[in-house]
């Protein structure tokens, strides 16, 4: 069954415009000098920091007025970023519902070590069938992804992408994460020049304690609620006791129904 078209103001698109990119960024075809694409974090909260009750739990936080900006974002990117423990505990479409939205987000998915079976029924699969979305990119560290897998994923439009040293020296990997250099390079070589990180915990985290400087924008929707202990939680450790983790600057408030959204630069 088709979900409702989703519809954000202009005034509101208006607002947003400063902390967005530009119209240039978001076009795939312009060229552009830059090894990296334009990086927004954004994600909704609760009060306490929470991104949901637990880890697997789905949470609904978003109202519908923020949950539509979170679907005009989508159409201001090229890419739209999660990693593999949300793409197993929500199944999420990864795609813009907003009315009469012309253009799609391509889905990248970090999986390491090949977790997701996206061959089974996943809803943003059912979506890039339908052509209201894309098929994702699966960016991993297995050489040799399954044959079937990477054909049903070919078929539809999306691919594996194995990180090597081609795609950046300057990042790192462990085993089973790779430096966000290395991410954002690699996703700038497929011709994209936007992205918008979306979650779950970790990749938040793990992007604000270890890279924030490649942060070009954060949009927070913060939701009127507490959800209590034992939620997944942004709360990146710090490297340093003595200092924090990231401050924004540049900072604008706006409310959005019950929400309000937040929206600001990484302070350099």
């Amino acid at each position: 069954m088709a979900e409702t078209p989703l519809y954000f103001p202009s005034a509101e698109r208006e607002r947003l415009e400063l902390h967005l990119p530009t119209r240039k960024d978001a076009d795939p075809s312009s060229p552009s000098c830059a090894t990296l694409p334009f990086v927004t974090l954004t994600f909704a909260t609760s009060l306490d920091s929470a991104l949901s009750l637990g880890p697997g739990i789905r949470t609904a936080l978003s109202g519908p007025e923020s949950k539509a900006m979170t679907h005009y974002l989508r159409t201001r990117h090229d890419a739209i970023c999660v990693g593999v423990g949300t793409a197993i505990a929500d199944d999420p479409g990864l795609n813009s519902r907003l009315n009469a939205a012309t253009h799609q987000p391509r889905p990248i998915i970090i999986d390491p070590r090949l977790r997701w079976d996206f061959t089974a029924q996943s809803k943003v699969m059912r979506l890039a069938r339908e052509g209201r979305g894309l098929a994702p990119y699966i960016v991993t560290l297995e050489e040799e992804p399954p044959p079937h897998k990477k054909k049903i994923l070919e078929d539809a439009g999306g691919k594996f992408i194995t990180l090597t040293a081609g795609h950046g020296d300057e990042g790192r990997t462990d085993g089973t994460r790779f430096g966000w250099r290395v991410i954002l390079s690699a996703v700038r070589q497929e011709g994209l020049h936007s992205i918008m990180i979306e979650g779950g915990g970790e990749v938040i985290n793990s992007l604000l304690c270890e890279d924030a400087d490649l942060v070009d924008s954060v949009i927070v929707t913060i939701a009127p609620i507490w959800l209590g202990q034992g939620g997944v939680t942004v709360s990146p450790p710090r490297a340093n006791i003595d200092r924090p983790v990231a401050r924004l600057s540049d900072t604008m408030w706006m409310p959005l129904g019950a929400d309000v959204v937040l929206c600001g630069k990484v302070a350099r």
